[in-house]
């Protein structure tokens, strides 16, 4: 089983739901501001804002906190992000690429490495696991937007590379490049996507036992919990048992 695929869901039901939200939608605003900032600041005319205020709306984003992100970036005193992506190894050998929006970039860069470090994982140099993940476009639908049968079938028509379901949901897999135009057909055929982003998708997974899951996990957990960081992405893999125990702790 691809362990971090199942992460999100053990973090969800952990409970602390209001400041897991919190930290959310303060993510989601981050990356609507820098949307609108790099383009124009109507998403009709600008893909990724589209993309990220979609994104907000599928978390419950409040409309008004969407609209004062999207402001946030015309306004003369508004901050300036930089995109930073660090690559390093976890415990057991597991890579790991963090993917952050920043305003102090030392700041991020010293927390980043600390978080490694901590866990017996060590930092390294940009490009030094990339090369083991596809960058890769993901549509995520709820179970209800169809079975498996008829979201393949749609999938398959509009383009799309891959399909996997089960009882959570589909996850369609896209080239980079086609992401947009997948996700636009897919919506005329099964409505608005829970959401639509580019990731890094593992090649092969690293197998970990429960003991150095747990500290992967933890990396992940901390890693996630830093204002700085947008997405973590990790290639360990764990049994179905030991995860079960995981979700359970």
């Amino acid at each position: 089983m691809a362990g971090h695929s199942q992460f999100k869901n053990i973090m969800h039901r952990k409970g602390r739901q209001d400041a897991v939200r919190s930290k959310l939608f303060s993510k989601l605003a981050r990356e609507i501001t820098v949307a609108a900032k790099g383009g124009l600041p109507d998403p009709d005319m600008n893909a990724r804002l589209r993309l990220a205020i979609n994104n907000a709306k599928a978390q419950s984003m409040p409309r008004d906190n969407i609209e004062r992100a999207i402001k946030k970036a015309s306004g003369a005193d508004g901050e300036n992000y930089d995109e930073v992506r660090y690559e390093g190894y976890g415990p057991g050998g597991v890579a790991v690429i963090v993917e952050a929006l920043t305003d102090n970039r030392n700041r991020t860069a010293s927390n980043v490495r600390s978080y490694f470090t901590k866990s017996g994982g060590a930092l390294g140099e940009t490009g030094s696991v990339s090369f083991m993940f596809d960058h890769v476009g993901e549509i995520v639908y709820a179970a209800k937007a169809g079975s498996a049968d008829k979201v393949m079938e749609a999938a398959i028509e509009a383009g799309a590379d891959d399909v996997v379901s089960d009882e959570n949901g589909h996850t369609i897999i896209t080239a980079f490049e086609d992401l947009g135009e997948v996700s636009a057909a897919l919506e005329k055929s099964l409505g608005e996507a829970e959401s639509v982003k580019t990731i890094w998708r593992p090649q092969t997974g690293t197998p970990v036992d429960e003991e150095k899951a747990q500290s992967v996990l933890k990396l992940i957990g901390n890693l996630d919990e830093d204002d700085d960081v947008q997405n973590v992405y990790a290639n360990f893999e764990v049994d179905e048992e030991v995860m079960a125990k995981l979700s359970a702790a």
